[in-house]
């Protein structure tokens, strides 16, 4: 039984916008191209993900402390290790890593941090009473929420250390708790009477509430299937770069789009330790915004990126997600994407 209805996809195109710069991470042994490759892309058909967050402190506590600037973390290759802090319970790891970082950063970069990271699994739910007896009995669930003036937000958890955080903070032990997909509760805030989704609120600083317009920007772009992000945040096998492969022929990619020395636009591309070149290539525009160079994200399509390796041979292959979890792919690997050229 499906616990949230789906609503109409929003079909809006979002509005450019520049990132503020910051310092951005780089993959484990790769490097951003100081002068990218120029794009025979159109980059008129840019289409970044406008942000503007709101930091609510903890909802009441102090402000998190802002830098000017962030120091670089090294961005992983692979997910960490699945785990489960409440027996039982599968933790959603890379947003739980994600929000430990919130207090360590620019509090609208470590956002969509966040943000990008949901982009795969599952969240948790706190629900009143006893949830697969209300959803045999087909009885509304009483979600877990919260209240902020004037402002409601519904709550989900990332892990199961979180969700007794929450239980102990607030002593109703006649809850239950559920996992569900993320783009499923996503759409539920979408489509309820909610000013956005908290994330962890009983975990300071490990918390993040991420606005509804934020949400809806998220939800604009992104691939229903989350193929990429899934792939990647999953265990890597000797079959991951060619499922990763096939599914750049068919999902919604992206490239960073940004300005070389002289004005011109050109694409990001990154280097790994031997100078080996390497395409920048992402799942979703938040992967492009939360590297913090400024940059656009431009659509991409499998013919186009066919098109650019072609048109470059100097271009090793594709790094994909270069924020982590990262892969990169040889051209040996994307023969998938040339067949699109043919």
């Amino acid at each position: 039984m499906a616990l949230f209805s789906r609503r109409p996809k929003d079909s809006s195109d979002s509005q450019r916008s520049d990132v503020t710069p910051d310092d951005a991470p780089s993959p484990a042994g790769e490097r951003a191209s100081e002068e990218p490759t120029e794009v025979s892309t159109p980059t008129e058909a840019a289409a970044s993900v406008p942000i503007s967050v709101s930091s609510y402190g903890g909802l009441g506590s102090p402000a998190p402390r802002v830098e000017p600037r962030r120091t670089a973390r090294a961005a992983t290759k692979v997910a960490p290790v699945a785990t489960e802090t409440v027996p039982g319970l599968r933790d959603n790891v890379l947003v739980r890593e994600a929000l430990a970082r919130v207090a360590d950063g620019i509090a609208s970069q470590a956002l969509l941090d966040v943000a990008r990271q949901m982009l795969q699994g599952h969240l948790f739910l706190r629900v009143k009473g006893d949830a697969r007896t209300l959803l045999a009995e087909g009885k509304e669930l009483p979600l877990a929420m919260i209240n902020v003036g004037e402002r409601r937000f519904a709550l989900a958890y990332s892990s199961g250390a979180s969700l007794q955080a929450s239980v102990r903070a607030d002593g109703d032990v006649d809850t239950s708790a559920m996992g569900q997909p993320v783009l499923a509760v996503l759409r539920h805030v979408l489509d309820g009477p909610y000013d956005g989704l908290v994330i962890d609120q009983s975990s300071a600083p490990a918390r993040a509430v991420l606005p509804k317009e934020l949400l809806k920007k998220v939800m604009e772009k992104v691939d229903d299937s989350l193929t990429v992000k899934t792939l990647l945040a999953g265990e890597r096998t000797p079959g991951t770069a060619s499922a990763v492969a096939e599914a750049l022929t068919r999902v919604p990619l992206w490239v960073a789009v940004g300005k070389v020395a002289d004005g011109r636009p050109g694409i990001a591309e990154g280097r790994s330790e031997d100078g080996a070149r390497y395409l920048e290539v992402y799942s979703h525009p938040l992967e492009v915004a939360v590297m913090g160079r400024g940059d656009q994200a431009a659509p991409l399509t499998a013919a186009q990126l066919a098109g650019a390796l072609n048109g470059d041979t100097g271009l090793s292959g594709v790094i994909v997600d270069p924020a982590g979890p990262w892969i990169r792919l040889s051209r040996i690997d994307l023969a998938p994407v040339f067949a699109r050229a043919v």
